[in-house]
């Protein structure tokens, strides 16, 4: 069963850990840097002491000046353990009890620990076929920041702290604030003693106890239990040997701490980081970025060319010929634009203006809208990043915009099916006006020149090449303006369609520069969520 659930922790820690990296990963360049290298230095740490031995619970002593540390320590390790303890050249270094030699030297190599000593079978604690490290480390309020700085560090790399308190400085507030409240999320590796109760009277153990527990309380260690003992007498010890040996005996240790230490440190990338949902793009996000870019490249500048184009083209070829020749005098807007294709060649740029100072003011504000709402709700580095994500295409932006406007099919060289019926009809119309013109001319010089002048044909009592004439003008004129009207409702058909087609290029040129990139970084930051929700 044992086993079992020391095979389960270490599934539970892989996904964590591996949680841990992909979050930090995640946050690089994104978060700062010194909250990312301390998740690395934790992400490191596990590594290493995952890679060691699994068998060795490491055990570490740590108290204040005056605690009795040293003492309780000679306590639990044994009588023999004591009188080498003794022998020690310098209280600075720390002293390495280990039961079950095999296999303990590349963690105590990792620990930085050199003062090693072989532990005697102990009642109550564990016996020469355990794998027990306990660790006596230097006072963790010694004037010597040498001192300090061995016992954060193994603070940091222990499977169990063992905070060792005494009556006279149990409250201490750099004791809580510097230490036990910098691990209150490592309550299950945790173990609180009191010790020199034998320094207090039979009253004051409890009163003292309840004290300390209030405060540990307030440390965020509300469940935790202290052990109140006495090295000097032996009150206590064998009730901490047996919840060491049960620490040992659980094999869990080793998973515990690390699985607390990785929870603290998704919790720092989630305070780095904050929480919080961004909004996310919605159809309406789009179409309001898609509107803004539309209105700064000059769409409808294009669309009134069309439109201007589309009439010019009808007049060109069903206006009343008389006349039509002198639209051909008149520019094609379109052509003037660079946007009417000749044959097959393709169109890469437009003759609209650059992009100026109030074009790229359009652009900017279009893009930041855009990124305000869908990054509305995430965290202050995410929304950063979301928002960086929409303008990072910010150059490129204008001549992209641009290249969609000229490489949009405008249907310019399409022409409407009723042109070439009216070309002909009007074609017609002036052959005949021009006939009865002739014919009366003819009637004319025979009359002036008094030769026998041929009877004229009657319609109606009109001559018919009065008709002719009257008839094939009238009808070319009427044509003419009813091609206006014809050519109006067209242009502003075509211009619709036009307006309809530059927009799905802006939209699409839209989504691939500012749309994807912030759904790419919209993603990440859920992502990022995500990870830090299964580190915890």
């Amino acid at each position: 069963m044992s086993r079992h659930r020391e095979s389960r922790a270490e599934s539970t820690l892989d996904r964590q850990l591996i949680a841990l990296n992909q979050a930090r990963e995640l946050g690089e360049g994104r978060l700062d840097d010194a909250t990312l290298d301390a998740v690395y230095g934790v992400l490191e740490r596990a590594s290493s002491r995952r890679s060691l031995s699994a068998d060795h619970t490491v055990v570490g002593f740590f108290g204040a000046t005056g605690s009795g540390k040293s003492s309780l320590f000679n306590a639990v390790s044994g009588a023999d353990a004591a009188r080498v303890a003794v022998r020690r050249p310098t209280t600075s270094e720390p002293l390495a009890m280990v039961w079950g030699l095999d296999g303990s030297a590349p963690l105590l190599d990792w620990l930085e620990v050199t003062d090693r000593r072989e532990g005697t079978p102990v009642p109550d604690l564990v016996d020469n076929s355990g794998g027990l490290v306990l660790l006596d480390l230097p006072d963790f309020d010694s004037v010597q920041l040498g001192n300090r700085a061995i016992v954060e560090r193994l603070a940091g790399q222990v499977d169990v702290l063992v905070w060792v308190l005494d009556p006279q400085k149990y409250a201490d507030a750099a004791i809580h604030n510097d230490f036990i409240r910098a691990f209150s999320t490592h309550a299950d590796v945790t173990l609180v003693v009191l010790n020199q109760v034998d320094k207090l009277g039979s009253t004051e153990v409890k009163p003292v106890l309840e004290s300390l527990a209030a405060i540990l309380d307030r440390d965020g260690l509300p469940n935790v239990k202290i052990s109140g003992v006495s090295a000097t007498t032996g009150l206590g010890v064998p009730q901490l040997r047996g919840r060491i040996a049960s620490v040992v005996k659980a094999k869990a240790a080793k998973s515990a701490r690390l699985a607390a230490d990785v929870a603290v440190a998704a919790q720092h990338l989630a305070d780095a980081g904050g929480v919080g949902d961004a909004a996310g793009v919605h159809q309406q996000d789009r179409k309001m970025l898609a509107a803004g870019l539309a209105g700064a490249v000059h769409v409808e500048t294009v669309v009134d060319a069309v439109k201007t184009s589309y009439r010019l083209e009808a007049t060109k070829r069903t206006g009343w010929p008389v006349t039509r020749w002198v639209a051909r005098f008149r520019k094609d807007p379109l052509r003037r634009l660079s946007l009417r294709r000749e044959g097959s060649s393709e169109v890469n740029r437009t003759s609209l203006p650059p992009a100026g100072a109030a074009e790229q003011a359009r652009l900017d504000t279009s893009v930041r809208d855009f990124s305000d709402a869908v990054s509305a709700g995430a965290s202050g580095p995410w929304r950063a990043s979301i928002r960086a994500a929409a303008r990072s295409n910010r150059k490129q932006l204008p001549d992209a915009l641009d290249q969609a406007v000229a490489g949009t099919d405008l249907k310019a060289n399409t022409r409407a099916w009723w042109w070439p019926v009216f070309s002909l009809i009007q074609w017609l119309a002036l052959l005949v006006a021009v006939g009865g013109l002739g014919w009366l001319g003819s009637l004319a010089v025979l009359g002036y020149l008094q030769l026998p002048v041929p009877e004229t044909p009657q319609v109606q009592g009109w001559p018919l090449p009065t008709l002719m004439l009257l008839g094939g003008a009238v009808l070319g004129i009427f044509l003419a303006v009813s091609s206006k009207f014809i050519a109006l409702a067209g242009a502003n058909a075509r211009a619709n369609q036009a307006r309809r087609r530059l927009r799905e290029s802006v939209a699409a040129t839209g989504e691939l520069l500012v749309v994807a990139p912030a759904e790419a970084e919209i993603a990440f930051s859920r992502q990022f969520q995500e990870a830090l929700a299964e580190a915890r």
